[in-house]
């Protein structure tokens, strides 16, 4: 892993998107590339995450972590992938856990990109090469719905409704511990952890953050399965407003405990629902997938 930190200390550099500047000054690494590194939260400005597109300005300190220096061009593959809905602007899909939604350092094959690119040569170009049609993510262990963009006019079309956080998102969880009251709110900033880079936290001048959350079922071993609702849709924000307050997702080891129970291949957390107003015709539209076999399994022995 390399680490580098770029001051802008020449004028005529300001006002430069920060991708057109770190592919100017780092040899043999791609534009693309760095879009990737950008999208994987590699790289922050004045500690704070920023897009591709973000101009700098003079002083501004940037700073970034390089995992791997190999240079990637994203390749269609060949991938069963499970589409609830497809049109000629759209495609809705339900990711399984454990597939990378694009390519970044240490995951170039494999992801749903590369699927997508297999399965529909149209999808929009706005995100660049290494994010075709990608409006929203989920993480890699995080299974459920997404909304993909064949074109650029469906694309700024539904970042916007992302942005005035108008969509619809459900989705389950199954947490540690057991609730006092049946449902809340968690209203926390949240930005990148300034000791640990690769990780989120509730932290005073991060972004705004809310998440609404109905308790559904509570265990005897001290577990609860929990409807959450999202009103903004921060990085890693319902694992990190969970963990600070005592109840983080089971097979959680970033925001939870090291040592888990149940033998599990990352966070107990599926994206059920997602709701928005088609880009184009510009009609409501609301998708729901069940819970992946595993999740179903885990909940039927806890019920026992």
């Amino acid at each position: 892993m390399e680490e580098f930190t770029i001051k802008i200390e020449n004028e005529r550099d300001a006002g430069t998107r920060i991708d057109k500047f770190l592919a100017s000054i780092m040899e043999g690494k791609s534009r693309s590339f760095i879009q990737g590194l950008i999208d994987s939260n590699s790289i922050f400005v004045n500690g704070k995450e920023i897009k591709s597109n973000y101009k700098l300005k003079f002083n501004d300190e940037i700073t970034g972590i390089i995992e791997d220096t190999i240079d990637y061009e994203v390749k269609p593959e060949k991938i069963d992938l499970d589409i609830i809905y497809e049109d000629k602007d759209i495609i809705v899909v339900n990711k399984p856990q454990g597939m990378v939604v694009h390519p970044a350092p240490g995951n170039y094959n494999g992801t749903l990109v590369n699927g997508l690119l297999y399965h529909c040569k149209d999808l929009s170009k706005i995100n660049g090469e290494i994010r075709p049609g990608i409006v929203h993510r989920i993480d890699k262990n995080t299974s459920g719905i997404l909304v993909v963009a064949k074109n650029d006019e469906a694309h700024k079309n539904l970042a916007q409704q992302f942005k005035e956080h108008s969509i619809k998102r459900e989705y389950y969880a199954l947490v540690e511990g057991k609730f006092s009251n049946n449902e809340g709110t968690i209203d926390k900033p949240v930005g990148r952890n300034k000791k640990d880079r690769l990780k989120m936290g509730v932290i005073e001048d991060g972004k705004r953050a809310v998440t609404h959350y109905v308790v559904l079922e509570q265990y005897n071993n001290n577990l609860s399965l929990i409807k959450c609702m999202l009103e903004t849709g921060r990085t890693h924000q319902i694992r990190v407003h969970m963990a600070s307050i005592n109840h983080p997702l089971v097979g959680d080891t970033v925001y939870g405990s090291k040592k888990q129970k149940y033998k599990l291949q990352g966070q107990v957390l599926h994206a059920k629902t997602l709701g928005f107003i088609h880009p184009i015709s510009k009609e409501y539209m609301e998708f729901t997938s069940d819970l992946p076999d595993y999740f179903k399994k885990l909940l039927e022995n806890l019920r026992k």
